[in-house]
């Protein structure tokens, strides 16, 4: 029983100082808020397979694979490297920016369940924003690039015709930049960066730039949404908590300070502290 109090002492401690950090940099620097966008007009034909492969690029893998670990209907997401060659798939070689490889994730998915055309709208609208040129929030280069990488020909129609659909409806400010490049394979990430959104929920990266997508697609897309990982949900429910008490407070008396972007921990230390 004093196990199971510490256990959740701290859970709660994590959570606390997790929504802290959400709440400083909500509505300033954290991920982009989600854009509404319409469902693709043209989407892959209903076949007999259960199970094909999606492959995306948007910013920092984290948070784009923890946006698909909960969409229902996608059986495993994977970290890693694509449109460079296996030599140079290591992410600190990749960091350097010159290896042609995005950061990116592969997506598997049984199509009966959930579209190829309903991936792309998600990762549109909720997993990065596609007008940012060879960057994502404060991640810079071209190995945060917008990117889709289609396996298929359908695919390939598919993606193109999607994004057309959205420069004509002027869905976003500005014109989207992302590229649609050939597949010239995958290269899983390091382990130490899988699962990296469900594992390390209290990272102060990981809140500021990555949680509110997860609250994004569960609000956007309920229909697709599925829980993960207890502490995640845990963690979101103290920032929302404490969001919702903050729009009640009529005379703005709350007292939480607001970081500088340049004081917040950078993502190559949240990777090295993980490493060790």
């Amino acid at each position: 029983m004093a196990n199971f109090l510490s256990k959740t002492t701290k859970i709660a401690s994590v959570a606390a100082l997790c929504a802290g950090a959400f709440l400083m940099v909500s509505g300033a620097h954290s991920s982009e808020s989600a854009t509404v966008v319409p469902p693709p007009a043209h989407d892959e034909a209903a076949g007999a397979s259960h199970q094909e492969t999606a492959v995306f690029a948007g910013g920092c893998f984290w948070g784009v694979q923890g946006v698909f670990q909960h969409v229902r209907g996608v059986k495993e997401v994977m970290s890693g490297y694509t449109g460079g060659v296996a030599d140079t798939a290591q992410y600190e070689r990749v960091s350097e920016g010159d290896t042609g490889h995005a950061e990116s994730v592969r997506i598997t998915f049984d199509p009966s369940q959930v579209t190829y055309g309903r991936l792309l709208q998600i990762f549109f609208s909720v997993a990065h924003n596609p007008t940012e040129l060879n960057y994502q929030g404060p991640d810079h280069g071209t190995q945060y690039r917008s990117a889709v990488f289609p396996t298929s020909a359908a695919q390939r129609y598919v993606v193109n015709a999607y994004i057309s659909q959205l420069d004509s409806a002027h869905v976003f400010k500005g014109k989207i930049v992302t590229k649609v490049e050939d597949y010239k394979g995958f290269y899983p990430a390091e382990a130490y960066h899988q699962n990296y959104l469900t594992e390390h929920p209290e990272s102060p990266y990981i809140a500021m730039n990555d949680l509110p997508k997860i609250t994004d697609l569960k609000q956007t897309y309920p229909n697709v949404y599925r829980k993960r990982d207890g502490r995640v949900q845990v963690v979101l429910r103290a920032a929302l908590t404490k969001r919702r008490l903050l729009r009640s407070n009529r005379h703005g008396q709350d007292k939480t300070p607001c970081a500088p972007v340049s004081a917040l921990p950078s993502r190559k230390a949240a990777h090295r502290s993980t490493r060790r």
